[in-house]
């Protein structure tokens, strides 16, 4: 595919990584040259400096057959109107980046498609939906659902209670029931391995688990972890993320949010009428204390600072914080953080890619998630007719050592694939991928 990206900020610039190694042809468009320099001398992109607005830099850029125009710069005039310019000059498809809740109303959305743009990307409300998912799944540190929450996908990071430790797939499958979910993938000392059953489970590994939703409470007791309602909540930081996961929360649980800026208080103390607004440092101790932090359930940092995030949840821990999620937009920090004993790292320009990456991909993918600290993806494939992955038992298809089938629904019923699993026509199936294997796993699937 062809693509422009408009603004070589972080989410851009991100974006560009990911795609320029799917064998896409990348261009990037941005006002400063200072950002695009090191990306042109390290990435096969093609730059352009100037203003994504810029009629002229557009028609220069369009020139050739576009398939899709992504506008992710700061500001949200510039994405609206760049994405509306780019369609009427040519693009197939266009994304544009909003700061905006009332844009994703359907009526709304409709009259932008009226304009010419496709999709609208809320990267703070993603982030918050994630975190949402994660209050709602205590005992995991990651969490997605597929297929309208028939399958789930469920990171559990093993520690020295776990029972599975120093036992090989096989063995855990052979003394426990493990017809309803299957590990998929372990992290381990920052590489990612696709298991096989001789495979052993580690102390500190990250765990990732396809299950049905029957199978979740099975899967915890293997992994030695438990699920807990999350009835008292604190945040930390008035951030979009911030307000979205307090006016959510608020309605079934008892909410603090703690915020540095007097005004920024003022003004949620406004919208969220069932959320305690207190204005303070999170990184205070005595503060925490104070407003009871030792009896939360969890705790969720999502200021804009991604060391204040990791320090104040290190600290919400040590208090005896039951669950700990920080936002951590810098993605050096994002393993350091993960091996400090922080629960859950969420990034929302990763949560951001992996929604944009659904339009470049595959036309029968349905859903995407890359994971935090790793180069995997976890794709949902609707199976065509015909398609390769029909013609066998998955054991005798040679599918890509790199990548592996956890499970899919057929007829709305789920199921945990093995190796003796044949996939059929309409099926959804979820697969696991490292990079290497993406583009091969894709020809099973057309």
């Amino acid at each position: 595919m062809r693509i422009i990206i408009a603004g070589a900020g972080e989410v851009g610039t991100h974006l560009a990584k990911l795609l320029s190694n799917e064998n896409h042809e990348i261009i990037l468009i941005d006002p400063e040259e200072a950002r695009l320099k090191p990306i042109g001398s390290t990435l096969d992109v093609l730059t352009f400096t100037g203003s994504a607005t810029s009629v002229k830099i557009l028609q220069d850029s369009l020139r050739k057959k576009t398939d899709l125009f992504i506008a992710v710069t700061h500001s949200e005039d510039t994405n609206i109107t760049s994405a509306i310019l780019a369609k009427r000059l040519g693009a197939l498809k266009t994304i544009a980046r909003i700061d905006n809740l009332d844009y994703l109303e359907n009526s709304t959305l409709d009259f932008f498609k009226s304009l010419g743009i496709d999709s609208l990307i809320y990267p703070e409300l993603i982030a918050a939906r994630e975190v949402l998912g994660l209050l709602h799944e205590t005992g995991a540190t990651d969490f997605m659902e597929f297929s309208g929450g028939k399958l789930a996908m469920l990171v559990q990071k093993l520690d020295e209670n776990a029972p599975i430790l120093n036992r090989s797939l096989k063995e855990v499958s052979l003394s426990n029931n493990t017809e309803d979910y299957r590990a998929v993938a372990i992290k381990r000392a920052g590489k990612t391995i696709i298991p096989r059953g001789n495979e052993q489970f580690k102390v500190g590994d990250l765990v990732y688990v396809i299950s049905t939703h029957e199978g979740i409470d099975e899967m915890m007791k293997t992994s030695g972890k438990k699920s807990f309602e999350a009835k008292s909540i604190m945040i930390l930081g008035g951030s979009r993320i911030g307000k979205h996961v307090a006016h959510y929360m608020q309605k079934g649980s008892s909410v603090k949010l703690i915020d540095t800026d007097i005004r920024k208080c003022e003004e949620l103390a406004e919208i969220l009428d069932n959320t305690l607004i207190i204005n303070g440092d999170g990184r205070n101790a005595d503060l925490l204390k104070q407003e009871g932090i030792t009896k939360m359930d969890a705790f969720v940092a999502v200021t804009g600072n991604s060391e204040v995030n990791i320090l104040s949840c290190l600290l919400a821990k040590k208090m005896g914080v039951k669950k700990t999620i920080a936002e951590v937009e810098n993605m050096e920090y994002i393993n350091l953080a993960e091996n400090t004993g922080i629960d859950t790292i969420i990034n929302k320009k990763i949560a951001a890619a992996s929604r944009i990456f659904r339009h470049t991909a595959n036309p029968n993918v349905t859903q995407v998630k890359y994971m935090a600290g790793t180069d995997a993806e976890v794709l949902e494939f609707i199976v065509p007719e015909n398609a390769r992955i029909t013609k066998g038992t998955l054991r005798s298809l040679d599918f890509p050592k790199d990548a592996i089938v956890g499970g899919g629904t057929r007829d709305g019923e789920p199921f945990i694939a093995t190796g003796d699993t044949i996939i059929k026509a309409n099926d959804k199936v979820v697969v696991f991928t490292l990079p290497s294997a993406y583009e091969k796993i894709s020809k099973y699937f057309i």
